[in-house]
């Protein structure tokens, strides 16, 4: 039951924040592979680039990004560029498309940093699941889903405890 109930929240995750994900993941990378050596490159070139700063993004980019806007700045830099990729792309999506992306922005800006780290750790292990497999675990999770709510704390995995000081 446990695990069933792992897989079911690891299924959860994955519906929250799996189309917010894919699309950060799937977007163009800002840092084009070099083709020259590192010794031929500029020591500017080499040096991490960062991400932009907030008043360094057009106005329709601020716009659609605005639910991260107080939190851009403890954004890492490639995290930025990401939603920067996204942001560009924001205009081709159709509206459905759009306010979905809206809606997870908003969420994701209101979770802790610790949240947004399990969900980016849930993100991973669910991606290494097979293809095949994921069907059944949006059938898991629809199934949760339909839980009331008393039963779904009891379908949760229980709380690790911290492990004891030694």
């Amino acid at each position: 039951m446990a695990e069933k109930a792992r897989l079911v929240l690891a299924a959860a995750a994955f519906a929250l924040f799996a189309a917010a994900g894919s699309a950060i993941a799937q977007a163009p990378s800002a840092q084009a592979p070099s083709a020259q050596a590192p010794s031929a490159q500029a020591p500017s070139a080499q040096a991490p680039k960062k991400g932009p700063a907030w008043a360094e993004l057009t106005a329709e980019h601020q716009q659609i990004l605005a639910p991260l806007k107080n939190d851009w700045g403890q954004i890492a830099p490639d995290r930025r560029r990401n939603w920067v990729a996204l942001a560009k792309r924001y205009p081709t999506m159709k509206p459905d498309e759009q306010e979905r992306m809206q809606r997870r922005m908003e969420r994701w800006a209101k979770l802790t940093p610790e949240q947004r780290k399990q969900a980016r750790e849930n993100y991973r292990r669910i991606s290494k699941v097979p293809p095949d497999k994921r069907g059944d675990l949006k059938q898991q999770w629809s199934e949760y889903q339909s839980l009331p709510p008393q039963e779904r704390q009891g379908a949760a995995p229980p709380k690790k405890k911290p492990a004891p000081a030694k």
